[in-house]
């Protein structure tokens, strides 16, 4: 489906450009940045993974369903370190105010007052 076979996609996709992807998603967390700026970057390194994949193992440089599917690998790896990154910005940062939840949510500490 991708043009490649399921090694190379794990190598080049996943842990090569998904570490890009890690990187750019904690990148855009630490700079208080929305979480859409992830889709053009992510786009981006979706045609970046095209390219290696033809260049370096004689894959299809054209191949829609292959760029779709490295695409939103990359994009759901930078969006899971953009919401973990701010996660943990926010619980570190304003002890007084959240507690961690999960890995990716945190919470209002009990008792605490909204303001009007």
């Amino acid at each position: 489906m991708t043009g490649v076979p399921l090694s190379v996609f794990i190598g080049l996709t996943v842990v090569l450009m998904g570490g890009a992807g890690w990187m750019t998603g904690q990148a855009l967390a630490r700079g208080w940045t929305s979480a859409w700026l992830i889709l053009p970057y992510g786009v981006l390194l979706g045609l970046v993974d095209r390219f290696l994949t033809w260049g370096l193992f004689q894959g299809e440089l054209l191949s829609l369903s292959g760029f779709v599917i490295d695409s939103a690998v990359i994009l759901a790896i930078g969006a899971m370190a953009h919401r973990f990154t701010r996660t943990r910005m926010m619980v570190a940062q304003y002890p007084w105010l959240y507690d961690r939840k999960g890995l990716l949510t945190w919470c209002e500490k009990p008792g605490r007052e909204k303001p009007r």
